[in-house]
């Protein structure tokens, strides 16, 4: 399934928004967890992606006795001016959440063989997330995602109708636990090697978003997923805010540090702009430039 271009201004604010990079250590080496949205999806149908969904507004409304840390903590770790700590120990929150709501991952938690299953009966139930994990005995691992990346769509989005802003986190997989998707929202959660998601990408054997294509290439000059976790500590998250434009009829996005991008430095090595050709996001270069 194409992406479909957009060409209309959306002029509401971003929704904030979170997305995990869950990671682990493969037999060949560093793999990444991507789910299938549903075709019918309102946002990137038939589109592979990281976890991830929107900040509810439940994520805010946690006992300060359920989680791991403060929210000043998260704030600091999110490297943002003027983000507050609530919105700031939400993101976290629903971080885990989407995670485990999409393909059935508790970040953060040791392998207990009834966590899973009475985690699913309870939030069935209606009680909340963090206030089921803390009924359970286990406390909101926020330290279990860090902060990678923040995204934060144009007012012109290229490849959805709707604005987003998206804090992109990396977590390990946890020991013990087995990726599962929602069915309702996906119809596969797959592991891949960073390069050997792009490569499929290329090969037109699934479709994904540009974060996720200049993501996968930033994931794929790593080898482990300690490597990626340490790499998420020794910097602050990098703002990117895509500048998109029409060259010819084409619809091309450059980033940070690209010629036409209001921002001169770079945030990652490797290609600076996507352009759409052959029913795809193309990086000037090719699949060689995006692998680096």
């Amino acid at each position: 399934m194409a992406l479909t271009i957009n060409s209309d201004t959306v002029h509401t604010p971003p929704v904030a928004s979170a997305t995990v990079m869950v990671v682990r250590d493969g037999p060949q080496g560093l793999e990444v967890l991507l789910v299938r949205r549903h075709g019918n999806s309102g946002v990137l149908g038939g589109v592979h992606v990281f976890p991830g969904g929107k900040l509810d507004a439940a994520d805010h409304q946690v006992d300060a006795a359920a989680v791991d840390r403060s929210g000043l903590d998260c704030a600091q770790g999110l490297n943002e001016p003027g983000l507050d700590a609530e919105t700031a120990l939400g993101l976290h929150v629903a971080a885990l959440r989407e995670t485990f709501e999409e393909c059935g991952l508790l970040l953060g938690q040791v392998h207990r063989a009834d966590l899973i299953p009475r985690m699913r009966e309870l939030t069935a139930a209606g009680t909340g997330f963090a206030a089921a994990l803390h009924q359970l005995g286990c406390p909101v691992s926020t330290a279990s995602v860090l902060p990678w990346s923040r995204w934060v769509t144009p007012r012109v989005p290229s490849v959805t109708n709707k604005r987003f802003d998206t804090r992109f986190f990396v977590a390990t997989a946890p020991q013990g636990q087995e990726a599962e998707h929602c069915t309702f929202e996906a119809t596969e959660a797959v592991w891949l090697a960073p390069r050997r998601g792009l490569e499929r990408y290329w090969a037109g054997e699934i479709d994904l978003a540009p974060p996720q294509i200049m993501s996968l290439g930033q994931l794929s000059h790593l080898s482990t997923a300690a490597q990626v976790m340490a790499a998420a500590r020794s910097r602050p998250p990098a703002l990117i805010e895509p500048e998109p434009f029409d060259q010819d009829g084409v619809r091309v996005i450059c980033y940070p540090g690209d010629p036409a991008h209001s921002i001169a430095q770079r945030v990652w090595p490797g290609p600076t702009r996507l352009t759409y050709r052959n029913q795809r996001f193309e990086a000037e270069g090719g699949l060689a430039a995006l692998l680096g």
